[in-house]
């Protein structure tokens, strides 16, 4: 099941929970309450006229990239490496976009997001993934480069679920996928075992159908047998059990949301995410806000309930007021459809221009729809 209307939900409902926890992300409860009132923020609050997306949604795009360029490469040249080893780049020039002016020089580039001027923002980008990508961002699980079990693994993981909802490969595949993307910068096992979780969740209910309480069972049940060498998978697997208790039972959000813990880190990201999914598994607007109104990481929590409930639902479910002034909403659909789509090549293995400019030479232009070289 690759339906397009949950692969841009998917990627929309992301951005749309980042950008409205973005402004609070550093704000406690309290404040945001005494700020936006008893319901705490629901409505962008713009900046130069824009609701502004985060690092989150940033490296969500350039590990969509990433795949595409894998898949891409594999289909014109016969041959490709582990996925990982093309999100990998990917993430550096997502670096270069933190760390470097626009336009950067001609050379070599992985993605053609680094044309795109708004990217060259800094959201504030965590520490971890600035830092890991400094020294190589080649992480893996038998050599991590740190410890950190920051959210800044999970945050960026939908993508991988999403674009193998339905591609023949084992679900044990499309986790393992996760985690490696993830450890590439976050070495501690609860900063990439809850993205293997996040790439399961949203496989299972973009691609095979399942509810978001019967995929978030199915990621843990399955967890286990795909790490099971790992050392903190009963930990993290008491977490999640928590949250989908919680949200069977729990009278007040902000209450069940404090007993998760406040989002820094990737097992509390994943399960204050879906914990706020499965509460409010048929209205994305409530799921999102609930997300964002807590202690703690709004705009990672904001975004993978975001991630969840869009693919759940799709993007026709996302009220129109999460699209208005979304920043950069036609580059991250355009991405989605991307994904969507995939690479298609013809009997001479070669792509269309427009694919080819994008995921081969790198030199696609969303303002012109031109090269940039």
């Amino acid at each position: 099941m690759r339906e397009l209307n949950r692969f841009k939900g998917c990627l929309i409902g992301g951005a749309a929970g980042d950008a409205l926890g973005y402004p609070v992300e550093f704000m406690s409860a309290a404040s945001i309450f005494h700020r936006y009132g008893k319901n705490g923020i629901t409505e962008y609050e713009l900046r130069r006229g824009i609701a502004e997306i985060s690092d989150d949604t940033q490296m969500t795009l350039f590990t969509a990239a990433g795949l595409l360029l894998g898949t891409t490469r594999g289909m014109t040249r016969g041959i490709m490496g582990p996925y990982e080893g093309y999100i990998g780049p990917c993430y550096q020039d997502w670096y270069r976009t933190q760390t470097e002016s626009y336009p950067l020089p001609e050379g070599e580039r992985y993605s053609w997001l680094t044309n795109v001027p708004a990217l060259f923002s800094r959201r504030a980008p965590g520490n971890t993934c600035l830092s890991a990508l400094a020294a190589g961002g080649n992480g893996t699980m038998e050599r991590p480069l740190n410890h950190s079990k920051g959210c800044g693994g999970v945050m960026r993981a939908a993508p991988i679920g999403l674009y193998f909802n339905d591609r023949p490969r084992t679900q044990e595949d499309i986790d393992l996928i996760g985690a490696k993307a993830a450890v590439l910068t976050h070495g501690h096992e609860l900063g990439y075992l809850p993205a293997a979780m996040l790439a399961h969740i949203i496989s299972r209910v973009s691609g095979h159908g399942d509810t978001v309480a019967a995929a978030v069972q199915d990621a843990m049940a399955a967890l286990p047998a795909v790490f099971p060498k790992a050392k903190h998978v009963d930990e993290l697997l008491a977490l999640m059990k928590k949250a989908v208790d919680l949200a069977g039972t729990a009278a007040d959000d902000l209450a069940a949301i404090r007993q998760l813990g406040e989002g820094w880190y990737g097992d509390e990201a994943l399960a204050i995410a879906v914990y706020c999914a499965l509460r409010y598994a048929d209205d994305f607007e409530r799921g999102v806000i609930a997300a964002v109104n807590h202690d703690g990481d709004s705009d990672s929590t904001g975004s993978i309930a975001g991630n969840i409930l869009g693919a759940a639902l799709g993007y026709d479910a996302i009220p129109q007021k999460f699209l208005d002034k979304l920043e950069l909403r036609d580059v991250i659909e355009e991405v989605a459809e991307d994904l969507w789509h995939d690479c298609q090549v013809d009997d001479d293995d070669m792509c269309d221009p427009m694919w080819e400019s994008k995921y081969v030479s790198m030199t696609y232009s969303p303002e012109g729809k031109t090269d940039v070289f």
